[in-house]
């Protein structure tokens, strides 16, 4: 679709800089009103999937004529961000969305226990019958959801009595694997009892206690050769793991609190407040405050708090994820202007933990989408041009990189960007031979010769500049190479990480100039020049593991640090699987025994890094 009116959004470079992971989209519309509140397994994907040129449908045609920004709150589950997307409709009840209206009579889910063979069913109305019911639930939707889940877990009928009395052979939902047919004699009455317990430890929640039950059913039956039976209770394990996601988002219990977190890259500075009101969180926003000189954390939040809080009332509690100044005479400030008493907290546990460090991603992200803006990259580009004394903006620029492990599968990677941010489709990888095993120099040299020979014949367009991670050594390499194909008029700039490192203190290499360019650690050139060489690296890594996975041919599992066979097998058998391991979220994996939460979050890592 063409570009979207009166509006500076830039779609194309908030899409590259979307993370992969799950979370909730809002479409607002030139009047900062949310027109439009969805989900996502994959962010990039389901975003990008709406600027399309064509749309077949109606509703998201009109729709996206108004959309004049996109704004996206992260999650670490997408049933995290289903429960999110539901409280964000009720709040903000976008006129894209299909909203539902309430109803008096909360619905329950009735287990009729009392009986040999129970059965499951949606209810409402008194609760006067022999059985349990657990509820009550916020809508039907909920209710037939869980149901449903339910019967794909541990195979519960859910027919009438009467139904169920007069069968004489299996129905549907046994051919379909959604019951285990006990009208007629297919499973006896003490294996049906189990799984009717473990249904309703599931309502009660005890999940943990479920899925060791689920293990040892599925061992006992694999020990007595019943491969069969063995595989429903795998299977089992796997589809419970999907549904037993923490809902972290509605866990609060009634309270209002705002969740600050800071992320500061490149002399930038976010500030994420994650906003929760009785008990919901309502979503996030980005602040962007300019601060002169070098500030601590608790300089960049001290300077924050009050400046936001005495305009806008502050709720019950705001936790922050560094110690602020001065915090008791903040808290009776900001009691003053909102009227009730103002805990501002630092050091949390459990649930407010997880729920800063959800915020603290959606910092992360928020300053990666603010520097990769349209306004930005411009002004990266000019100020590249002032410093290295071009006569015109370059309009293409390309970065190698080289990425190995003690010589193994050795993957040297090209990025391209031009003014409007990382050039995806101009991208290359390339398996560079065993030869140049070890030697980062000849890896170099063979990736720049492949490629330039391409651009040399007119397979690909020519850069203005082209960067490699390294310092005079590789900037040599890359001169002999062009040297030798006849391109030696081609500006090579190498980039050199500091005596200690850290990023801001990059040394730039040009060829023919003894004496590398220091820039400062808030030059906007720097930036652009940090932001294609970790690019590089990111892909060149991404490569490097993909060639030695399928060169190793062994799980993936077994390239993370600290994970061992004993807490591989354990994470394979309270997942179902590889797959069930890689749609867990860090809470979930904590569960596992043996597993620490920084050991969770390696696992969760290895398998969530952004653009692999």
């Amino acid at each position: 679709m063409g570009s979207l009116p009166n509006t500076q959004f830039d779609a194309d470079i908030f899409i590259r800089s979307l993370t992969n992971r799950p979370g909730v989209y809002r479409m607002l519309d030139a009047n900062k009103k949310v027109i439009y509140v969805g989900k996502a397994r994959n962010l990039r994907k389901r975003v990008s999937s709406y600027f399309r040129k064509r749309i077949a449908d109606a509703k998201t045609t009109a729709m996206m004529k108004v959309v004049a920004k996109v704004e996206v709150t992260i999650t670490n589950t997408e049933t995290e961000a289903l429960i999110l997307e539901y409280n964000l409709i009720k709040e903000h009840k976008p006129r894209f969305n299909v909203i539902l209206r309430d109803d008096k009579s909360y619905p329950y889910i009735y287990v009729s226990s009392h009986q040999p063979f129970p059965r499951l069913r949606f209810h409402r109305g008194s609760r006067g019958s022999k059985g349990r019911y657990f509820g009550p639930y916020p809508s039907t939707t909920a209710v037939r959801k869980t149901l449903s889940e339910l019967q794909k877990l541990f195979l519960i009928r859910q027919c009438p009595d009467n139904y169920f009395r007069n069968r004489s052979r299996p129905c549907l939902q046994y051919q379909i694997k959604r019951c285990t047919a006990p009208c007629v004699g297919y499973i006896d009455e003490e294996s049906y009892r189990e799984d009717i317990d473990a249904a309703i430890l599931f309502l009660e929640g005890k999940n943990r206690t479920v899925i060791d039950a689920m293990v040892g059913r599925m061992e006992k039956a694999s020990k007595s050769k019943n491969y069969e039976q063995a595989a429903r209770f795998r299977d089992q394990i796997t589809r419970f793991k999907k549904v037993e996601a923490e809902q972290l988002v509605s866990r609060a219990k009634g309270q209002d609190i705002d969740i600050i977190a800071l992320s500061t890259k490149k002399k930038t500075h976010c500030v994420t407040i994650l906003y929760m009101r009785n008990g919901k969180v309502l979503g996030s926003r980005n602040f962007f405050p300019k601060v002169s000189g070098d500030a601590t954390r608790a300089q960049v939040l001290t300077g924050f708090l009050p400046q936001y809080y005495l305009n806008n009332a502050a709720p019950s509690e705001i936790i922050v994820d560094a110690p602020v100044d001065d915090r008791n005479m903040l808290e009776v400030g900001f009691e003053e202007y909102a009227g009730h008493r103002v805990y501002i907290k630092h050091r949390v546990r459990g649930d407010r933990l997880r729920w800063l460090q959800l915020t603290r991603t959606n910092a992360e992200q928020g300053i990666k989408l603010h520097l990769a803006s349209s306004a930005t990259l411009q002004k990266q580009f000019q100020a590249l041009a002032w410093v290295l004394q071009l006569e015109a903006l370059p309009q293409r620029l390309e970065c190698f990189d080289v990425s190995h492990t003690s010589g193994e599968a050795t993957v040297g990677s090209c990025v391209v960007f031009n003014q409007a941010g990382p050039l995806k489709s101009a991208y290359r990888r390339f398996n560079l031979t065993p030869g140049v095993s070890g030697d980062d120099y000849a890896a170099m040299s063979e990736a720049l010769r492949r490629r330039y020979k391409r651009v040399r014949a007119g397979e690909a367009a020519m850069p203005d500049i082209l960067f490699v991670d390294g310092g005079k050594g590789q900037v040599k390499e890359a001169v002999k190479v062009l040297a030798a194909l006849e391109l030696d008029w081609l500006q090579v700039i190498g980039v050199a990480k500091g005596r200690s490192r850290r990023p801001g203190e990059e040394q730039l290499f040009l060829a023919g100039q003894s004496a590398p360019i220091i820039l400062p650690p808030d030059s906007p050139a720097l930036h652009l020049v940090q932001y294609i060489r970790d690019e590089a690296h990111r892909f060149a890594i991404t490569g490097h593991r993909q060639r030695r996975s399928k060169i190793r041919k062994t799980s993936v599992l077994e390239e993370i640090q600290g994970l061992g066979p004993k807490r591989r097998r354990e994470l394979l058998k309270q997942f179902g699987g590889l797959q069930g391991v890689r749609n867990a979220g860090v809470d979930d994996l904590v569960k596992v025994q043996g597993i620490s939460r920084v050991l969770a979050e390696k696992i969760y890592n290895n398998f969530h890094l952004d653009g692999a």
